[in-house]
C-alpha cells in the first residue's frame, strides 16, 4: 500500500535528519558527558521518535501528491471524475467524517491510498489503471476501503505505533553503542565522553533495529486491511467488496511492478514480514464468512 510505503519513507527521512541534528548540536555528548543518563536518553528518544513520526504524519498528504504526481480533483471535467467525487462525498458522509481531497494519479497498476494529518484532513487518491479496469461497483468497493482507513483513524494510530517503535530504536541503539564503545575502550579511563565506537555502534544498531520496527508497523497495518476490508463492505456492500479484491487478485497475478514493490500496493501479498497486506485469498475468504 502506497500510503505506508510512502509514510515508511519519509519516517526513515526524517528520523536521519533528526539524528545528524542531534549530533551536530552535541546532543549525544550531553547525554554520555557523566556516563550514560538512562532517564535523559529516554526523555530524547521519547521526543524524537514520537516527533519525527507525527513530522512524517504531518508530511504524508504533500509527499504523496509529489511522488505520484496526483492531481487534485477541484473541478471535474468528466463524467469518470464527476461521479468519483459523489462517491466520495456519499461515503464520507455515512463514515461521519469531512470530505477529503480527491485525487488521480498515472499508474497502470490497480492501486488506491488514502492518508493525511487526521480523519478530517485526509487525502484519498486512485490510479488511472484503476479506474480502467474496474467497474464502477469495484471502484465504489475500493473507496470505501480506503475511506474506512481514513475513518477508523488508521494513519494517526499507525504514527503512535511508528513513534514508540521509534522510541525503543533510538534509545536502545545508544545503550548498545555505549556498552561496544565502552569495552572498545576500557583501561582509556582518562577520556571522558564517548569514541567513534558508540557513534558507528550506534547508527548500524539504528538501521538494524529500524528493520525490526518496520516488522512491527507492517504487521499492524495486515491487521487493519482485514477492518478496511469490512468497512468498504459495509460503505459500498459486501458483493462489491468481494468482486474488487478477486479483480485485485487476477490483476496482481499479473502485475508489472517490481516483486519488492507489490507488497505496497492495495494488491499486495507477498508472504513475508515486511509486507503490508495479508494475501487477497484470505482477504476474500475472510469476507465471505463474515456475517
Amino acid at each position: 500500500m502506497k500510503r505506508i510505503l510512502l509514510f515508511l519513507v519519509t519516517n526513515i527521512a526524517v528520523m536521519i535528519v533528526l539524528s545528524i541534528v542531534a549530533s551536530v548540536f552535541g546532543v549525544d555528548r550531553f547525554l554520555t558527558r557523566n556516563g550514560l543518563n538512562l532517564g535523559q536518553l529516554l526523555a530524547f528518544s521519547a521526543i524524537f521518535g514520537m516527533g519525527g513520526a507525527f513530522i512524517s504524519l504531518a508530511m504524508s498528504k504533500t509527499i504523496a501528491k509529489m511522488s505520484t504526481g496526483a492531481r487534485v480533483i477541484t473541478q471535474p471535467s468528466s463524467a469518470a471524475e464527476a461521479w468519483l467525487l459523489a462517491t466520495v462525498e456519499r461515503q464520507a458522509r455515512t463514515a461521519g467524517i469531512r470530505m477529503p481531497e480527491v485525487a488521480i494519479y498515472d499508474g497502470p497498476e490497480m492501486n488506491a491510498f488514502a492518508t493525511g494529518m487526521s480523519k478530517n484532513s485526509a487525502l484519498v487518491a486512485v490510479s488511472s489503471g484503476l479506474l480502467r479496469s474496474m467497474s464502477q461497483d469495484e471502484v465504489e468497493a475500493v473507496l470505501g476501503h480506503e475511506m474506512s482507513h481514513v475513518a477508523n483513524g488508521d494513519m494517526v494510530t499507525l504514527t503512535l505505533i511508528q513513534g514508540v517503535v521509534n522510541t525503543f530504536v533510538i534509545f536502545l541503539s545508544r545503550v548498545v553503542g555505549y556498552l561496544v564503545d565502552g569495552a572498545l575502550r576500557r583501561g582509556d579511563d582518562d577520556r571522558g565522553g564517548v569514541g567513534i565506537g558508540y557513534y558507528i555502534t550506534s547508527m548500524v544498531m539504528q538501521v538494524v533495529l529500524g528493520f525490526a520496527a518496520t516488522m512491527i508497523v507492517c504487521a499492524f497495518s495486515r491487521w487493519r486491511e482485514f477492518h478496511a476490508d469490512a468497512g468498504g463492505a459495509h460503505l459500498a456492500g459486501k458483493r462489491k467488496m468481494i468482486a474488487a479484491l478477486e479483480r485485485l487478485k487476477a490483476g496482481h497475478e499479473g502485475s508489472t511492478l517490481p516483486q519488492g514493490m507489490q507488497a505496497f500496493g492495495i494488491a499486495g501479498g507477498v508472504k513475508s514480514l515486511f509486507t503490508t497486506h495479508p494475501p487477497l485469498e484470505v482477504r476474500i475468504e475472510r469476507l465471505k464468512q463474515a456475517a
